[in-house]
């Protein structure tokens, strides 16, 4: 299995896809716990969920599960969300707190695990979107996840259906923040915040700088929204996926009508 996946598109859109692989390599998967091996902390179906959505669109993929190692995350494991339950750079939990490992892995596995699958993933995304960007003046990073919508262990109650994060305003230009948000408070029957729990992970805070020309967006849905259940096996539910896609198309096409104001 290829670690990171490359799709080079002609847009100015790149859609990285860091938490959608499940794949383990033989050593990682021997340390998981049995419970930790059904990985459900992935973002279930997130290429199927996207998939022809924007079929100009730049994507890079992490094949890896992100027991092995979360691509979004900071490599010197500096936490997102200071004072907040989360998981680290190699998880030592699962989202409801409970160990995955049966031998955690030490400082040196870490670092292995830097090189061979954190480094490559991210030395992709960056060399699409600095190719985006030489080609239109400006590049939009769309980051696609998704979570179950109740882990007591990350936050309290029930997420929102569509979770936007910019860091606060700080990795995207203020008409695609705008263009986002609407599209999202159009949506009929659907919940949306702008950086509540999520505000944007390590990718969104890194490569997001409109003064620079890359605008970048965190788009985290909840599971409950396109899946049958949020419980194993997760199953991708047509019907549900099916009015989801419609939505996140909306959203596309917002993102699209700024393109004569950021460029």
């Amino acid at each position: 299995m290829t670690p990171v996946s490359a799709i080079s598109g002609t847009s100015p859109i790149v859609l990285a896809q860091p938490h959608s692989g499940t794949w383990l390599p033989d050593d990682v998967r021997a340390a998981l716990t049995d419970d930790a091996r059904a990985l459900i902390d992935t973002d279930w179906h997130v290429p199927a969920l996207y998939d022809g959505l924007m079929p100009d669109a730049t994507i890079v993929r992490a094949n890896f599960s992100r027991y092995v190692i979360d691509a979004n995350r900071a490599p010197d494991g500096a936490s997102l969300y200071p004072g907040q339950n989360t998981t680290s750079l190699v998880p030592l939990s699962d989202f409801d707190g409970r160990p995955i490992w049966k031998v955690a892995p030490d400082d040196a596995e870490i670092a292995r695990r830097l090189d061979l699958y954190h480094r490559p993933y991210h030395r992709a995304l960056e060399r699409e979107i600095e190719r985006v960007r030489a080609g239109h003046g400006f590049a939009v990073l769309y980051d696609c996840h998704s979570i179950r919508a109740q882990i007591p262990f990350l936050f309290e109650g029930t997420l929102p259906d569509l979770n936007i994060g910019t860091n606060s305003g700080q990795s995207c230009a203020p008409a695609v923040e705008r263009a986002v948000a609407a599209a999202c408070a159009r949506a009929q029957g659907y919940s949306t915040v702008l950086n509540g729990r999520f505000k944007g992970g390590w990718t969104t805070r890194h490569y997001g700088h409109p003064e620079n020309g890359v605008h970048a967006v965190q788009m985290e849905i909840a599971q409950r929204t396109y899946l049958m259940s949020e419980e194993p096996p997760f199953a991708l539910c047509p019907e549900k996926s099916g009015r989801l896609r419609e939505v996140l198309a909306e959203v596309f096409a917002a993102i699209r009508a700024t393109f004569g104001e950021i460029a």
